[in-house]
């Protein structure tokens, strides 16, 4: 285990009472000395707030990009991964519960400062690195330093994460991020309540930011819960809200839930019920749906939206044909697909590679 060490925090105020209001989220904990918030990584210490896990990481893994999920976002592509501990949301189904839940930080078993992991991540031929596993929002001191690091060495930046952040702190950190995947998580403020410990209206206010006020490239997925967030309705309700409020070029992945953490009394999604929900998506008007989570060669290929040709076949996170043009045009007819696509030699394959990092 790597010992804790307390870097300065940002996106925090002192009251008249003594404590400190965390602003990194909507959850605006007030803590006094020595008191931890919800995600139990910041703190108050010695009357300012600090980062417990700048520098500390849950592991490093080289993955395809196809696993963030990012399927328009350089796809083939290699991507240096990695998390820290804790959430600011408590999700029941969590299906990384093992390392966002984690309260004595023994996830904690590497280190690597903002630089090292920007050099390791270039030295391996990795196109860009993606800040996942736990939710990046709450070690975002951390996150901004590497991806600083990352842009200087040529490396784009991956943020997979909840959205459940203060609009001050969303900006400093979508500043220097080039992608998003966003968990949408359900479609009622009831469901964000009830089973993920936070609120829906944040979590569409950074889908609305990302979309309408930078330049991030965005997907969105939804795990779909059997009789929780799954009817007919929620699915068509979500799927319109996207297409009113981001447009039909913006990627929506429906993935299957495994029983996990404490909700282990529902059974595994259907893969029926998530062709259901791409066809009810496709309907209401989105362009690029999938499904995840489940082997369905159908669901996980692009295809154009004008033509209906198949661009680009995946076999879970294989990819046996690839047909973009290296602009990102459909070769068919001619369609621009919406994403970031350059050259494509290669795929970088399913493998997850893991990697051994030495504090400097």
């Amino acid at each position: 285990m790597i010992p804790e060490t307390s870097h300065p925090g940002r996106w925090w105020h002192r009251l008249d009472d003594g404590r400190i209001q965390c602003d990194l989220c909507p959850r605006d904990c007030r803590l006094h000395d020595g008191q931890r918030g919800a995600c139990f990584v910041r703190k108050m210490e010695n009357g300012a707030m600090v980062l417990t896990t700048y520098g500390r990481s849950s592991g490093f893994c080289i993955d395809p990009i196809e696993k963030k999920p990012l399927n328009h976002f350089y796809p083939g592509s290699s991507v240096f991964s990695f998390g820290t501990a804790g959430c600011n949301l408590a999700c029941k189904f969590c299906q990384n519960w093992d390392i966002s839940k984690s309260r004595d930080m023994d996830r904690l078993m590497d280190s690597a400062q903002p630089a090292e992991i920007a050099r390791s991540a270039a030295r391996l031929g990795c196109k860009s690195v993606a800040y996942t596993y736990n939710d990046p929002v709450i070690f975002a001191e951390y996150a901004i330093d590497t991806a600083i690091e990352c842009h200087a060495a040529g490396l784009k930046n991956v943020s997979v994460t909840a959205g459940y952040i203060n609009p001050a702190a969303r900006r400093e950190f979508y500043a220097v991020m080039d992608a998003a995947n966003v968990d949408l998580k359900g479609f009622t403020d009831a469901f964000y309540v009830k089973y993920c410990g936070g609120q829906l209206q944040p979590i569409l206010d950074t889908l609305v930011y990302l979309k309408k006020e930078t330049d991030v490239w965005l997907e969105i997925t939804t795990l779909v819960i059997p009789t929780l967030n799954d009817s007919d309705a929620e699915i068509e309700a979500l799927a319109r809200w996207i297409m009113k409020e981001l447009g039909p070029d913006v990627p929506l992945h429906f993935s299957a839930f495994h029983p996990d953490y404490k909700m282990l009394d529902l059974p595994p999604t259907p893969p029926a019920t998530l062709g259901r929900a791409r066809k009810l998506a496709l309907a209401a008007g989105l362009r690029y749906v999938y499904t995840g989570n489940v082997h369905d060669r159908e669901g996980d290929t692009t295809w154009c939206p004008s033509c209906g040709a198949a661009l680009i076949v995946r076999d879970w996170y294989e990819i046996p044909a690839y047909h973009l043009t290296d602009d990102g045009h459909c070769p068919h007819c001619g369609s621009a697909i919406a994403g970031r696509f350059e050259h494509y030699e290669r795929p970088f394959g399913a493998r997850r590679i893991p990697v051994a990092m030495h504090p400097e």
